[in-house]
């Protein structure tokens, strides 16, 4: 989910110069990826509400998506010699530990806030960068972080008092942290000499991994399994609980990681990125249409500003090893090509 960008190093096997028809191809489907992705909390929301725990819908969506991916894991079983630290990583943080935290916030805030809060993640990364590395950061990078924190601050309106539950700031704070904690892990535990990982295998681990964990700590033998058999409510309508679980699987986890892995290897970083961003905006749209959770006029502009801030961030972050200070594209920006939690 998180935005729902946690780097995953792909191969520099993509062309240099890709044709028109593949650029075409390419936004369509980062933009299938934007669109599935952004249905996942939407979907959830109602199972929640419905009485299941938010941890026991991030264990079913999970579970649910590593058998789909058995297959891919499979073929990459190479990746449990070469790169064990990744696939944990990967699995604790970006999958396990980035929904787990999205989805409890999603029980306590607006689906759009919890979501434009993940979006500190690329600016939390340049603090990373320059207060505990201690490597300069270029002004552009510095005006993303304030753009991005400026604009939360007008999402959470902080001048009424932070009208939202603490709480469920918090967890989607977490679940920003989790991002950045695996983005770190990945970058220090990388080789610059060896072969980048196929990015499907990497996700197909993660998920196996993710659903190990969550397994002992979602205990999904005591998970209200009736709820299933019913009906959950969006905006008061009633939805097959099955249906958006399978939406939860199948689109919102499995299609959304495969046409964004497809779409990046196609598209340049940059391009992918911002198509990727706007899966911020879509969850908002879909939770306004189809929970009734309407935002303010200010909580929009400060999620527009959000996502400006982040992506001038997320541009600016370095590469491991990068004498140079961080700084908006550029070839010395070999970091790893936009993908997503789960």
């Amino acid at each position: 989910m998180a935005c729902h960008h946690v780097p995953v190093r792909t191969s520099d096997s993509s062309p240099s110069s890709p044709s028109s028809h593949g650029k075409g191809v390419g936004l369509g489907l980062a933009l299938l990826s934007a669109v599935a992705f952004g249905g996942s909390g939407v979907a959830a929301k109602p199972l929640i509400e419905a009485g299941l725990d938010p941890l026991h819908v991030v264990w079913l969506r999970v579970a649910g998506a590593a058998l789909v991916m058995l297959p891919l894991a499979v073929r990459h079983r190479s990746l449990l010699r070469r790169r064990p630290g990744l696939l944990a990583g990967f699995g604790l943080l970006a999958v396990a530990g980035v929904q787990a935290c999205y989805f409890a916030a999603l029980s306590r805030i607006p689906v759009g806030v919890a979501l434009l809060i993940e979006y500190l993640a690329p600016a939390l990364v340049l603090g990373w960068v320059r207060f505990v590395q201690r490597r300069p950061v270029t002004r552009a990078a510095a005006v993303g972080v304030v753009l991005a924190v400026g604009g939360l601050a007008c999402v959470v309106e902080v001048w009424s008092g932070l009208g939202f539950d603490a709480l469920g700031l918090l967890l989607a704070l977490g679940a920003a942290c989790c991002q950045v904690g695996y983005f770190i892990l990945s970058d220090q535990g990388s080789d610059a000499g060896d072969e980048a990982p196929d990015p499907l295998g990497v996700i197909a681990y993660g998920l196996l991994v993710g659903a190990a964990v969550l397994t002992v700590v979602a205990r999904p033998w005591s998970m209200e399994w009736s709820v299933l058999t019913g009906t959950a409510r969006m905006d008061g309508t009633p939805v097959a609980a099955i249906a958006l679980l399978a939406w939860i699987v199948l689109v919102a986890t499995v299609v959304a990681y495969v046409t964004g892995v497809l779409a990046v290897r196609r598209l340049s970083p940059q391009v992918a990125g911002v198509v990727a961003c706007l899966e911020a905006v879509i969850a908002t749209v879909l939770a306004w249409i189809l929970l009734g959770e309407h935002l303010s006029a200010p909580q929009l502009a400060g999620g527009v500003i959000v996502l400006v801030g982040a992506f001038i961030a997320q541009s600016s972050t370095p590469s491991k090893g990068s004498g140079q200070p961080v700084a908006s594209g550029g070839p010395e920006r070999k970091l790893s090509r936009p993908g997503r939690p789960a």
